[in-house]
Order: structure tokens, then sequence, then C-alpha cells
């Protein structure tokens, strides 16, 4: 009787045109990266344990191993999820310490990774085998077989039977115990493709124990995509033990599910051990090559060779890429524009790499290609395969291979004379490259006809041309044309096998146009030495200018300074006009400095100056002079406070100057009787009083001599002031008062009017301040400013006729028609008339007003007589006498004040002295 735990596995024949042998990919194509299979399962003899090798490389197809990283395997490193195998480097797998049992199956996961990061990923399941005997052989045909065996051998059409796979474990037997009863089953993966249409629930596989005839055994499942989320993807039935899965799978989400089966009875009780159930989903061709971006943008130099790389697209299949549904490969579908071939790029189908495939690259004639790739999967099956697309832009660059050729063979320009920044030529240069590249920019040189670098050609940053400037100034005298030779090229170097063009040299031709130089001394400055006291007349140097102008040489020179020098204009010699002497003003340090202007007869004139140094030695010309001129002492008898330091200068230089000789004069003799005088040191004397002397001043008479040859003498006068000190030696106040000249009576004198002179003040500025009390405390209703009763109005203005006004006289005039007034009595002139109506009342001034009503009284009549329509002047036209139409005498404003006729004022000498004045001014032609 079996004990076995056995699964039927009914999906085995859904992937007969996927999988070989082991679920090997029956399909031979180009190298995968790769495991050969995603599942082994491994039987090993039971006497291969400790330290063997337990799988190898060997020819047996079902036990085999493959890995090929496509590159020789040279660098891959296998690694075991169990830590009791190891990984060799030929792939094989051992055992290593202690003993690894294996009385159940074992499964690990097996991972190859490579140099690239890449990580490759199978699983391993072993299992132990012993030695089949034909009885075991024979029991262990089941029914099932041998209903399949029949009907083969009756020849009739039957349906594949289901794999029975036994559990490890051990069987129930009543008369002979716990006895292992089968070796253990290795169970293949069970495989579903993805995307199934269904219908669902859709059966996978059925699990079955021979020992539900004899007690009734519950089935499940556990695990991820059963009991664990997703979960319900998978279910049982509990009594039949067939497995089903619910939906479909998709393998990108989920590309494999672990199970574990388990049999239990109706207590719960475990029949068997669970066994472990993979299931693998099938890759289907659900999913499209996606490329990474839309557009890619590469580039390529011009004149590249065929085979030159571009640049890279890739896209990405999320299906299996171990199968032909991830295998993505490339074609190029289009290439705008088509020149100068429509195919100048290729792909390669595998790896998405663009390269060149045909020379005749220019960027001056095509600078941009773009190319339409796409990307299909089922290794690029048009008919089954899934396709997309992206679009490749491919950048031409420019490399230098075209050089710079100028315009002309020749130019020309032309430069005054002496001036330096100057553009004198521009020169023109045409480049096909790109602009403003180191393939365009010009770099321009001249090879010849300036060996003195009197030019230099600048690049024009934005038009590339080449201006030709002058860095030194040229001399029409020494060169009046210059021919140079200019070479273009470009900042970059040509590129291989492109030559250099014949326009890219050309002759530059440069006129040097003659100007009017300014004159210039040859020696400037010129030094000469002379001794002061040089007398006026004295020749000292001829001091002549130069003209560059070889054609005009008639010059004119004048002097800018004139303080003791002139010039002679023609020959240039320099004679004084006075006595050179090293002690004025003008002179500094010894140097007499002359500033001469020359000017030629150009048009326009031009000028240049010359400096003459003149260098004046010293002679012993000026005397000593004693310094200070006036000093102080104290009355005490002391010697350190009645003494004077004194000390002189001159303004000669040694040896005409110190040490100087100092000494009183012998007249008069009290001068020596009172002061004395001693030598501190060759430069500085002290004076000093030997008597006691009244506070005043004192003049003392000393004698200095300098040390020139013949030496020099000058008898000087030093005021010394003796006066009363302090206890710090300073003069006092009153001390400093008497030691000017002045007596006790003087200083109270001046006292005196001092105060006399502060009273008068002060008596005045009283008699101010009262007046003006006076004034404020007085009322006045008018003030006296603005008072005009008694006063004369003067007018400067007098009216210039009736002919010089602008005045509408005629109103004023006496009218035509004066019957309306003949009825008045005789002298009145006056056509206005008094209104006949009742007169205002004005307001009544009181007897004695008060001062403050004044204001009001007035403002209040004032107020009445505007108001007061009988009040004359009537608002009416008043008529003065006529005088008629016009003066016989004429307008006095049209005399004729001009002098230029003959008439005769002699006449106004008789009118008297008041006529006097008009007198002199219109007559009296003597005095002319």
């Amino acid at each position: 009787m079996r004990t076995d735990f056995a699964v039927v596995l009914t999906a085995a024949l859904l992937l007969d045109t996927f999988w070989g042998n082991n679920g090997e990919h029956a399909t031979k194509g180009p190298c995968q990266p790769g495991f050969s299979q995603s599942f082994y399962s491994v039987q090993i003899p039971r006497d291969v344990l400790q330290g063997q090798s337990i799988l190898k490389d060997t020819t047996v197809s079902s036990q085999r191993v493959k890995f090929d990283d496509c590159n020789g395997n040279q660098a891959v490193v296998f690694q075991s999820s169990d830590p009791i195998f190891s990984v060799r480097t030929d792939g094989s797998i051992f055992t290593q310490g202690g003993d690894a049992s294996l009385e159940k199956p074992v499964q690990f996961k097996l991972t190859a990774s490579g140099p690239h990061k890449h990580v490759w990923e199978t699983v391993v399941q072993l299992a132990i085998t012993d030695p089949p005997s034909p009885q075991q052989n024979e029991d262990e045909v089941t029914k099932e077989e041998r209903q399949v065996a029949e009907k083969k051998e009756k020849n009739e059409p039957c349906r594949a039977a289901p794999l029975v796979i036994t559990f490890p474990g051990f069987g129930l037997n009543s008369s002979e115990g716990l006895r292992r009863r089968k070796r253990d089953w290795v169970i293949p993966p069970i495989n579903v493709a993805e995307n199934s249409r269904g219908p669902f629930p859709q059966m996978l596989v059925s699990i079955r124990s021979d020992q539900d005839q004899d007690i009734s055994i519950r089935y499940s499942i556990t695990g991820v995509g059963a009991d664990q989320p997703p979960n319900e993807v998978f279910n049982i039935d509990p009594v039949l033990g067939k497995m089903f899965v619910t939906k479909p799978l998709d393998r990108e989400h989920r590309s494999s599910y672990h199970l574990r089966a388990h049999a239990v009875d109706m207590n719960g009780n475990q029949v068997e051990n669970p066994i472990d159930l993979y299931i693998f989903v099938i890759d289907m061709n659900d999913n499209r090559p996606e490329f990474k971006n839309q557009v890619y943008n590469g580039s390529v130099d011009e004149g590249s060779k065929p085979g030159t790389y571009v640049m890279h697209l890739s896209a990405f299949d999320a299906d299996d890429n171990t199968t032909a549904n991830g295998m993505v490969r490339y074609r190029i579908l289009s290439q705008t524009p088509h020149s100068p071939i429509p195919n100048m790029f290729t792909i390669n189908s595998e790896t998405g790499d663009i390269v060149t495939v045909a020379p005749g690259l220019d960027r001056e004639k095509v600078s941009q290609y773009t190319i339409i790739v796409q990307a299909t999967d089922m290794e690029g099956n048009l008919n089954f395969g899934l396709s997309n697309t992206a679009t490749a832009i491919i950048t031409v660059t420019d490399i230098n291979d075209n050089p710079p050729m100028l315009t002309s063979r020749t130019f020309s320009g032309e430069v005054p004379e002496n001036r330096v920044d100057v553009v004198v030529a521009n020169l023109t240069v045409i480049d096909a490259d790109q602009p403003h590249s180191p393939n365009w920019n010009a770099i321009y040189r001249i090879i010849s006809g300036d060996p003195s670098g009197h030019f230099t050609i600048r690049t024009d940053p934005v038009t590339n041309d080449g201006m030709v400037t002058v860095v030194k100034p040229v001399d029409f005298e020494m060169n009046r044309a210059f021919m140079l030779t200019v070479v273009v090229s470009n900042q970059a170097h040509l590129a291989s096998g492109i030559q250099s063009s014949l326009q890219s040299t050309a002759g530059v031709t440069i006129s040097v146009q003659d100007v009017n130089e300014a004159p210039y001394f040859p020696t400037n400055p010129k030094h000469i030495r002379f001794e002061e006291g040089v007398p006026a007349g004295t020749s000292l140097t001829t001091f002549s200018a130069a003209d560059p102008d070889r054609l005009q040489m008639q010059q004119t020179i004048r002097l800018w300074r004139r303080n003791w020098l002139s010039i002679n204009r023609t020959n240039g010699q320099i004679v004084t006009t006075a006595m050179l002497d090293r002690e004025s003003i003008y002179v500094k340090n010894n140097i007499y400095e002359a500033t001469f202007l020359a000017t030629d007869n150009g048009f326009p004139a031009a000028s240049g100056t010359g400096t003459l140094q003149i260098y004046l030695i010293d002679i012993n010309d000026n005397p000593p002079a004693l310094i200070p001129k006036e000093s102080q002492i104290c009355e005490r008898m002391n010697r350190n406070v009645n003494s004077v330091n004194i000390t002189a200068a001159d303004a000669d230089t040694d040896p005409n100057a110190g040490p100087f000789v100092f000494e009183l004069p012998n007249f008069p003799t009290s001068i020596r009787r009172n002061w004395t005088i001693s030598r501190i040191n060759g430069e500085e004397l002290s004076a000093y009083t030997t008597i006691y002397l009244e506070p005043g001043m004192y003049e003392v008479p000393v004698i200095v001599s300098d040390s020139g040859n013949p030496p020099l003498s000058n008898r000087s006068l030093i005021k010394v002031k003796v006066c009363p000190c302090d206890e710090n030696g300073d003069c006092t106040t009153l001390g400093a008062v008497a030691a000017a000249g002045l007596g006790t009576g003087a200083i109270i004198s001046i006292l005196i009017c001092i105060i006399i002179l502060l009273s008068m003040v002060l008596l005045f500025v009283v008699w101010i301040k009262r007046r003006e009390k006076e004034r404020q405390t007085k009322q006045l209703l008018i003030d006296p400013e603005d008072d005009v009763r008694d006063n004369i109005l003067k007018y400067d203005e007098e009216g210039g006729g009736e002919e010089d006004q602008d005045y509408d006289l005629s109103q004023l005039q006496q009218p035509d028609s004066l019957e309306h007034i003949i009825s008045k009595p005789p002298g009145v002139r006056r056509v206005d008339e008094r209104p006949i109506i009742p007169e205002s009342q004005y307001p009544i001034r009181p007897v004695v007003p008060h001062p403050g009503d004044i204001g009001d009284f007035i403002h209040e009549g004032l107020r009445a007589a505007d108001n007061d329509p009988t009040a004359p002047p009537y608002d009416s036209l008043l008529v003065f006498d006529y005088e008629g139409s016009g003066s016989t005498a004429g307008s006095v404003s049209s005399l004729n004040s001009s002098s230029t006729g003959d008439q005769d004022y002699d006449y106004l000498n008789d009118w008297g002295p008041r006529f006097k004045k008009l007198a002199d001014m219109y007559g009296g032609g003597d005095d002319d």
C-alpha cells in the first residue's frame, strides 16, 4: 500500500512550445547574458555528501547549470543564499563543514554578479535519490500509469497523465510501525502564462495523498498569493486537493510565487510533511519598448570617416529580456535631409549605437540631421513584435576646414606723421567656418615691411576684419611710405589635410602724410654755470632750436620768461639784461631756469619749448645780519636770566657764511661798559649786562662778520627790553609797560581817560532809551511820517505834451453843440446836476471823543459818504473849458537834438550865468 503524497501537474503541457528539458529555452538566438534556466532541479546520489562536488557542468543536461555573461565569465562571482553550500569559480556547488542532511529537498537561490554591477538569479533545488530496485519500480507504477499503458497498448487516443510526486515523509503501517516508504520526489516548478483569458478559476495542479482512502484529509496552501498579500490569487479545494489560479497574472508585477501545500486530518493533525510549490509566470509580449527620452541630441565632427561613433539610444522593454519578448532591436526609419545621400548614418540593431556610414559630412552645407529611430521587440520581428520610435538630432560640429581668405590681394591706407592709435587700413576677410568660433576668428600678422614695429593689426571681434593701427609714430622725413606683407590665419589650427589658401596673404601700402612739426631744442634742458653778479649785457651761451621739417626752415624764437635774459631771434645768442643774483626769489636751489619758445612759419604755426638752467655759483655779496632783532631780559642781577642768545644769518652759502665773528663797537663807550658778549659756538653768542639797568628799552649795537674772502661785516642793533620779572623769569604786565617808557603818572592818566570815555557812552545810551520811551507813550492819530499837511510833495515827472500821449482828449474838449447849457447863468461850465433827493445823515462826532473811537468815527463817515449819491463828485461827465484844436507853438518834443548841423550856439553866452552850462556844452568850439 502506498503512503505517498502525490502532486499531479496538469499544466505542464502548456509550455512545451517555450521550454525544453527543465525549462530551457528551445530557440537559439544571439548571446543573452544570464542563466540558461530560471529553475534547476537536481537529484544527487546519497553517497555524495561531505566535501564532494554536488553539481558540475557535466554532459548530463538535466543536471547542468549553464551561465554566460557573453564576455567569457572572467569576472563573474557566484553566491549562494544557503550558508552550507559554497560556490566555486567554475560554477560547481559543494558542501562545506558538517553533514549536509538532504533527507528532504533543499532549495536556495544562486546569484551571479558581473563586473558592471549586473546581477542574475536562479533557483536550485537539491534532493537525494537512492538507486531504484526492480520491485520499487514496480510499486511506483500507479494505477493511472497502468491505465495509460493499457491505452497505449490498445492504440487508443489518450490524454497526458498527470505526474505523481511523492512528498518526503514516513507512511503509517499497523504491523511494522513507522518506516520510510519512498524516496523524495523533485517537484518541478509550475509554469503559468501571464495575461491568461481564463476562464477563471483555472486549475493548475491536483494534490492528493493515498491516505485519503483511510482517513479524511483536508488540503491547504500558504504563502504569498494564497494567505499573504496579494491574497486569493491561488486557492485549493480542501477536499479534492485541486489548486486554482483565480485571476490573470502579470509577470512584470511579480514573476514567481512560492507556496507550501499542507495535508491534515479532520482534527488538524499533520498527515504529511508540507511540500514547496514554485509557480513561475511565463512572460508574454505585452509591453512595447519605451525610450527614456523622445528626443536625443548628439553631435559629430564634419568630415568624419565612416564608422565614427555619433551617439547612443536605448529603449527598455518591461518583458523578460531572456526571451524574445524583451529582446529589442533598433533600426533607422528616416533621415532628414537626404544630403549628400539618404543613408549617412546606421544604427547597431542590438546596442543602439549610431555611427556614420558614409563620408561627406559638411557643416557648411548641412549643419543638422534629424533621424527617426524605431525600437522593436521580438528580436526585431516586425510581424509579431511591438515597436516605438524616438527622434535623434545630430548636429554636425565645425572643424577648421576652411582657411580664411582676404578679399583682395592689395590694400592701401595713409597716416599723418607723429600720430599713434590711428587705424590706417581695414583688411576684410571671409571664412566659411562657424562665426565667432576659434575656427573663424582671424589672427593677422605682419611678416615683412615693418622692421621697427610701427604698426600692428588688431582683429575686430564683430566683423573679423583686420585693423592696421599705428603704435609707434612714423616720420615723413624718414619714411614716406611702408609696404607691408600681411598673412591671416585662424585662432585654431587647420584640420588635418587642409592647406592654407594663397589668398591668406596680401600686401598693404601705407602712405605717410607730412604735417607741420614743432621746432625742438636739441639739448633740452641745457645746463650752464656762472658766478652770480654777472652784469647786464653779458653773453651766456647759444640756445637755438631746430625744425624737423626740412622744407620749412624759416623759424622765429621768442622768450617765454623775461626776468634777466634776452635771446637773439636769429642765432639764439642769450645775453643778460640784469645782474644775476643767486639770492633772488627766482632762483631755486642755486638754479635759475628760463623757458624759451620757438615758433616756425608753418600753417598752422607749430611751436616748441626749451629750458635753460643756469647754475649760479655763490660769491660773498651779502653781509650777515643778527637775529633776533628784539629780546627782553630781567632787571635782576642774574646772568642766567639777564642774558640774550643771538646768532647771525647770511644769505650766502659756505664758505661765504659762518662761522661768524661778533664784537661790540668801541663807540659809544657805554656799550662795552654796560654789555658783555660771549661766544657759545661758531654760530651763536650770548649778550648780557654787567650792571643794574632801569626798566626800559635799550639798543645794543653788535658788529658781525662772515668768513668770506674778503669778509663782509654788518653793524646791527638789537633792541633789548629790561623789565621786572616774576618767579618764572617772565616780564610782568606793569613791568612790560614800564619797560616801554611810560611812568606811573602817565599810566594813571590813561586809566582816567578810559573811565571818562566809558561814562560818556553810558550816559548816551541812557538818553537814547529815555527818548524812545517818551515817543512810545505819545498817542498820535496819524504817524508823523504819514502826515502830509505841511509837507511839500515833489514829483519828478513832467508830461511830454498832448501829442506825446496816447490819451483820448476828446472827452475833455468843448462839444460842438451847447444848446442844452445856453440857459445856464454865465460862468457855469459844468453839465453835472446834483440829484434832488433827501440828503444822507452823517454821524455826529462827540465833543470830547475817546482816542479809541476816532478810528470808528472815520470809518462810519467814510461809509456814509460812499453811499451818499448827493455828495460830489457826481456820477456824471465833467466838461472843462475848450482850449482849441491845436497849439501855435508846437510840441517841444519835436525838437531835433542832433548836432550834425552848422547851428551857432554862441548866443547862449549872452543869456547870463544860468545858461553858462549849455554854452559850454554846445558853444565854445575852441575847446575842441
